[in-house]
């Protein structure tokens, strides 16, 4: 085995530049082209302020991830956190509700692939182009890591080139009056209808679940720390730079839409993105955009792939998941497990099938649902683990979460006040039984298959020697 590689068949071949945007690449999807519409719309622009709030529990979450991840990079991350600090149950319940929650983010995904396609194609039906992306996806996550995340980096850059583009001429537009005959629109609009607050601070609450869903896949740089080459640098630069990249791309694309556009307007005729270039008079922008926001989408469900892959990966060398999906291709791939992921994922075709119009919102609030467990699971992974530390260790820790433990108990109540608001409202109701009710299946599952009296035994060995 060549020294790039590492015991368990994963190779060591993701640079620095790949994780800081791949991270970045997984959570610059559908919830920001696609999810920001619907936030608007029962927001206003009150959003930003969602955005901004839930970013800045976005940066204690990874923060928390990070003091753990650089101590000990492992493959399966916050599964492995879970299992070693909160007990062998949460490891396994934790492992295959991430594989879950992914499973059903790149069901999103590749539902939104569909309404964009639509835009060039209008008469073909949605659910040949979510089967087409699964395949092109699937056989993407079968290339060695390297070039998976080369792929991913530059699948990335689109979106960010574009988004920042988007920031620039609109702010030209904004102070100078470019693409608008010379007059500058100022930022009026932010507040001319009907305030900040156009539906009063419940509109910004019940747009919590879509902002969080915007925010799933930060924690992807966990799930890469296994296969990075630098772990304690690369992972602590990509963590930290996490906060300014959420105000740059999420409140600072948001800000010039809204300032741009009476917020009511926003929505109603596609993808907010592609109505800014269209204003500017560049005709042929809205296709240029529609082709970034599908790549965006695209490299979404990428992510997810090699999330959900991964994860099998490390359920399967614990003995949850058949032992077939813990073996790695010549190129280091978990390809069994690429594959078992990518079949799953045919059901995200059947729905777009059955159900067109409801799919991307129940799926968006189920994903939300599992990533906050997983985003919860590794706040008290990190407090457990914190406490497990002598002043000494404590001392000695390369990375920290600032305000510890104020800011991982805040975390933990804003995360449970999101699940509250999502028992509330209509549309993602179906996120709190579906979620818990997953939970409860894989608690049976786990007890019926035995493993807890495996964990006991191993358990009962290891304080023995």
């Amino acid at each position: 085995m060549s020294n790039n590689t590492h015991s368990d068949g994963l190779h060591r071949g993701l640079e620095e530049r790949h994780i800081a945007l791949m991270s970045l690449g997984a959570c610059i999807g559908v919830g920001l082209f696609l999810g920001s519409a619907t936030t608007i719309k029962m927001a206003g622009p009150g959003i930003l302020v969602g955005y901004a709030v839930a970013g800045l529990i976005m940066f204690f979450i990874m923060r928390a991830l990070g003091e753990m991840a650089i101590q000990k990079p492992v493959a399966g991350s916050f599964s492995k956190y879970a299992r070693d600090y909160l007990g062998p149950l949460a490891g396994f319940i934790t492992g295959w509700n991430y594989w879950f929650l992914w499973i059903v983010t790149c069901m999103a995904e590749i539902t939104a692939i569909g309404i964009y396609m639509e835009y060039w194609f209008p008469t073909i039906p949605r659910w040949i182009w979510a089967l087409a992306a699964l395949v092109i996806m699937a056989t993407v996550n079968f290339l060695a890591v390297k070039a998976y995340g080369e792929l991913e980096f530059w699948f990335a850059l689109i979106k960010i080139v574009t988004i920042l583009a988007m920031i620039v001429v609109g702010a030209g537009m904004i102070f100078f009056g470019i693409g608008n005959g010379g007059i500058a629109t100022g930022i009026s609009n932010l507040w001319e209808h009907g305030g900040l607050f156009p539906h009063g601070i419940k509109g910004v609450l019940l747009s919590l679940q879509m902002v969080m869903f915007a925010y799933l896949g930060l924690e992807m740089i966990g799930v890469t720390a296994g296969e990075v080459k630098n772990p304690e640098k690369s992972l602590a630069r990509a963590i930290d730079t996490v906060f300014w990249r959420i105000l740059i791309f999420y409140v600072g694309a948001l800000f010039v839409i809204m300032s741009i556009f009476p917020w009511q307007e926003i929505g109603t005729t596609g993808s907010p993105f592609v109505i800014t270039f269209e204003q500017i008079g560049i005709k042929g922008a809205a296709g240029i955009i529609n082709f970034v926001v599908l790549t965006a989408a695209l490299s979404s469900c990428n992510s997810g792939i090699f999330s959900t892959a991964r994860m099998l990966f490390n359920l399967a060398q614990h003995g949850e998941a058949p032992q077939e999906f813990g073996k790695v291709t010549k190129s280091g791939v978990p390809g069994k497990a690429v594959l078992a992921s990518a079949a799953v994922l045919l059901i995200g075709v059947v729905l777009n099938y059955i159900v067109p119009a409801k799919v991307f919102i129940w799926l968006s609030s189920i994903s939300t649902f599992g990533a906050i467990w997983t985003w919860g699971v590794i706040l008290l992974s990190q407090l457990k683990y914190r406490k497990s530390l002598k002043p000494a260790e404590v001392k000695s820790l390369k990375y920290r979460l600032p305000l510890y433990p104020f800011s991982s108990y805040l975390s933990l109540a804003f995360l449970a006040f999101v699940i509250g608001i999502m028992g509330y409202s209509q549309d993602t109701r179906i996120a709190i039984i579906i979620g818990p009710l997953f939970i409860a299946f894989l608690i049976a599952v786990y007890y019926i298959k035995g493993y807890h009296k495996r964990d006991t035994s191993e358990i009962a060995d290891k304080q023995a020697s």
